[in-house]
């Protein structure tokens, strides 16, 4: 099934739900309407019992080349009180970090296929998901600060996490370009592959992999992970016990148990 979305195509088959940003033409730079469409697209996807797995794609060149510079000059409000102008502008960019934490908070694995451009925002809303793959082409750039400004939905939060603070700083204070290849080395990125027809093909056949396991093993564990980055060990482990007291007795683990003992793939329910 293949679904237009406006700014998005989103095509679901087997479980796996591919997103793809159909700006090419302007290398999917985030104008508002795809904005909005990312939010409501994660949002569907995380609600949706027959997706189990989320794999994100650019259409044409690139992933993703960042905000769309006619955004920005809708920021400025020279009318308003400056105090409101201030508190209106601070509430615009708390809703762009929404849009990029559904993806973070969507209870399906997010994975992202990267070529291209990976610039700004579209590096903001990389991290947001919970793998990266890229070409050996594949280019990040965290821009921000050669735009003259910090960035501000996501990426300074989540990178350091990812690849550490030292390579996080380097990133943000030089803007410099990391290849696919470097991205791999930096554990940016998960793997790296040469073209971008072994880069969709390799994301595709790992989603299909994982959409044939549990899906509420999956989900709990994709939850688990993000609250143990936020939290102490302690804080994480009453987390994963309280989850386990409401789910562990599932039929999920019934059908685990009785395909292990058949000496075959098990067969889950949505």
């Amino acid at each position: 099934m293949t679904t237009e979305l406006g700014m998005l195509e989103l095509a679901i088959n087997d479980g796996v739900a591919e997103l793809r940003m159909n700006r090419p033409d302007r290398a999917n730079s985030l104008n508002e309407q795809m904005w909005r469409e990312l939010r409501e697209a994660a949002r569907e996807l995380d609600a949706d019992p027959s997706v189990r797995v989320v794999v994100l794609i650019g259409n044409g060149k690139h992933f993703c080349s960042g905000i769309d510079l006619s955004m920005l000059a809708g920021f400025r409000d020279d009318t308003a009180e400056p105090g409101r102008a201030a508190e209106a502008l601070r509430r615009t960019i708390m809703d762009l970090q929404d849009v990029l934490s559904w993806f973070e908070r969507c209870r399906k694995p997010v994975l992202a296929a990267i070529s291209g451009a990976c610039v700004g925002a579209g590096l903001d809303l990389a991290v947001a998901c919970d793998l990266r793959y890229a070409t050996a082409d594949a280019q990040f750039v965290l821009k921000e600060v050669d735009m003259g400004l910090a960035a501000d939905v996501g990426v300074l939060q989540r990178l350091p996490r990812i690849v550490g603070e030292g390579v996080a700083r380097e990133m943000a204070y030089t803007c410099r370009p990391v290849s696919g290849t470097e991205a791999e080395r930096l554990r940016l990125v998960n793997k790296c592959f040469e073209t971008r027809e072994e880069l969709e093909k390799g994301v595709l056949e790992l989603a299909r992999e994982l959409a044939a396991k549990s899906p509420l093993a999956m989900r709990g564990t994709k939850r688990a992970i993000t609250y143990a980055r936020d939290h102490s060990v302690a804080d994480g482990l009453d987390q994963i016990a309280t989850w386990n007291a409401g789910t562990l007795l599932s039929a999920d683990l019934e059908e685990a148990v009785a395909a292990f003992g058949e000496k075959r793939a098990p067969r889950y329910a949505d």
